[in-house]
């Protein structure tokens, strides 16, 4: 049975570097709300009338990092 939280991803982790094809697929959904819980606590602290949304920072961040790296 997988550990919650930061142990469950550490495991998943260790999965993706032993080569299990469907680790990276366990990974995604629990580090996603994990960002846009961090994006949502982020943006509290913005002054009124922001208009981006948490999923949308987040987004925008990982299409920085996917198109930093083909650059």
């Amino acid at each position: 049975m997988m550990q919650e939280g930061p142990e469950q991803v550490t495991q998943i982790l260790d999965a993706v570097g032993a080569g299990d094809p469907h680790a990276a697929e366990k990974l995604l959904p629990l580090v996603y709300e994990e960002l846009r819980r961090l994006a949502a606590a982020k943006m509290a602290n913005e002054a009124p009338g922001q208009t981006l949304q948490p999923t949308a920072l987040v987004h925008e961040a990982w299409l920085y990092e996917a198109l930093k790296k083909t650059l």
